[in-house]
């Protein structure tokens, strides 16, 4: 593993800034064959497909999958163009819009324009850093039940996965703050569709490619899923709208917002369809909880297989919180928001977990107008990718780009990184509406979690990884626990 310090990562990503993309008349690429292209070269592989289309010599490289004509963004300077500077010349791509719209259509991640400014604007507050903070000890709470649980197995209990374990945690923690719903127990229904849809959606497999009413096996399954995920989420409408009780929370939102459209017309009091609110929640649901656990999921592993890292994360957590040295560390004082300012290494581990293993792999976009990027042409409906997987590892911007380093996010570090070599949660005006309730509940849980576990490796890295909605591991991550 490397031994650079600060100093000289610093100086690499700042001259590995200065390298640009070479204008041609078409941007280059993997040689296709007629009609198809790329595809079956895509749906073998679909991240060794990425690596190969990294690896050309520049930073605009085109592809074809399906119908699609593809064009892979990996210069930070591009990919702020097109989020951020001239975020009005794109629209979600129509891969994703043909795809997720055929289960939730009308959710924040896939509206345009009026609407999805009126929707946004009305959702914000539930996500405001001083209401999110209010969420604190709630997630720590049920982190801390979750440990408690653990314990109670016992030493003998066998490897835990955890990443089905943190599947679980995350949506208890985000039914109860989001919603103030306590799914404890009855979770399944909502935690397993989840599961049964992402995998339909697959990049690397061709079912993701057909519409949802061909009668594949997947879509059968996935049409199932969705059934039951509806079935779970009309009984929280309905057990609200029955409920005598004043709520201050996301679904009291939903209930009573009365935004504009889009359209120029309100529903004059009506409130959101009940559609409307169906594909929020299911959007708020599915992605919210997904999402955390796989960054959980990826960190415990990381941690795993690396206790020189592991113990320099016990010894600040020891240093900040306690080490419960006066009784068990089942009796330490449960974190609160404001310890997190002081956790600085645990921000650091949790930043490089999101650089290696960014559960949102990549961002899509398609232009309304042809647009110039990296000084090539691109046509108006192409499909704009900004991959994070690929961006994150570039060794531009990070020395040993494949290593786990938090030590690496010094504030230094930081400051030369370029904008958009690094958004695990997106950017510009779309970036995820979650983002500050995501990084505190994976620190908190984290915080509490690590406080009473030291963890040893079962799975190991390098993982067999599949581009679903979000970046699955093929088989569940597990890993050894010993009480500290």
């Amino acid at each position: 593993m490397a031994t650079h310090d600060a100093a000289d990562e610093t100086e690499e990503a700042s001259a590995g800034a200065l390298r640009e993309s070479t204008p041609g008349d078409r941007p280059p690429g993997p040689d296709g064959v007629p009609v198809i292209g790329n595809t079956v070269q895509f749906l073998r592989d679909p991240l060794a497909f990425y690596a190969r289309c990294a690896a050309y010599e520049d930073d605009v490289v085109t592809y074809r999958v399906a119908t699609s004509d593809g064009v892979m963004l990996t210069h930070p300077a591009d990919i702020e163009q097109v989020l951020v500077t001239d975020d009005a010349d794109y629209r979600r791509a129509s891969i994703i819009r043909n795809a997720l719209g055929q289960i939730a259509d009308g959710g924040l991640f896939l509206m345009e324009g009026e609407a999805w400014q009126a929707h946004r604007t009305a959702l914000q507050p539930s996500f405001y850093r001083d209401r999110v903070e209010t969420y604190a000890d709630m997630m720590a709470r049920f982190a801390d039940e979750r440990a408690a649980e653990w314990a109670d197995r016992g030493a003998n209990a066998g490897s835990l996965p955890v990443s089905e374990e943190m599947r679980t945690l995350t949506l208890e923690i985000l039914a109860k703050t989001l919603l103030d719903v306590d799914i404890r127990g009855r979770e399944s229904a909502i935690r397993d569709a989840a599961a049964v849809i992402s995998d339909r959606f697959d990049a690397g497999s061709l079912s993701a490619l057909l519409p949802l009413w061909v009668p594949t096996p997947a879509n059968r399954r996935c049409r199932r899923a969705v059934s039951r995920f509806d079935d779970a989420i009309a009984d929280i409408v309905a057990d609200r709208r029955a409920s005598d009780e004043e709520f201050d929370d996301l679904l009291s939102i939903l209930l009573a917002v009365d935004p504009d459209d889009g359209t120029g017309e309100s529903r004059d009091g009506g409130g959101l369809s009940e559609r409307q609110i169906r594909d929020h929640l299911f959007t708020f649901l599915f992605a919210g909880h997904e999402t955390t656990a796989l960054t959980l999921s990826y960190a415990l592993m990381l941690l795993a297989n690396d206790p020189e890292r592991q113990a320099r994360l016990h010894e600040e957590l020891d240093t900040v919180l306690g080490d419960g040295s006066e009784g068990s560390a089942a009796d330490a004082e449960r974190p609160g928001a404001a310890d997190l300012f002081e956790l600085d290494y645990l921000d650091r581990v949790v930043d490089e977990a999101l650089r290696l293993y960014p559960p949102a792999y990549t961002v899509f976009r398609e232009p309304t107008r042809d647009v110039d990027l990296g000084g090539y042409r691109i046509p108006e409906g192409s499909t704009v990718s900004m991959p994070q997987w690929v961006v994150h590892r570039d060794d531009r911007w990070y020395d040993d780009p494949d290593a786990f380093r938090p030590e690496r996010w010094t504030d230094e570090f930081r400051e030369a990184l370029p904008d958009y070599a690094y958004f695990p949660f997106g950017g510009g005006p779309r970036h995820c509406i979650g983002m500050r309730f995501a990084l505190m509940e994976a620190k908190l849980v984290l915080t509490t979690l690590a406080g009473r576990f030291a963890f040893d490796p079962v799975t190991e890295p390098p993982l067999d990884l599949s581009m679903q909605i979000t970046l699955q591991p093929q088989q569940p991550i597990e890993v050894d626990l010993r009480e500290r």
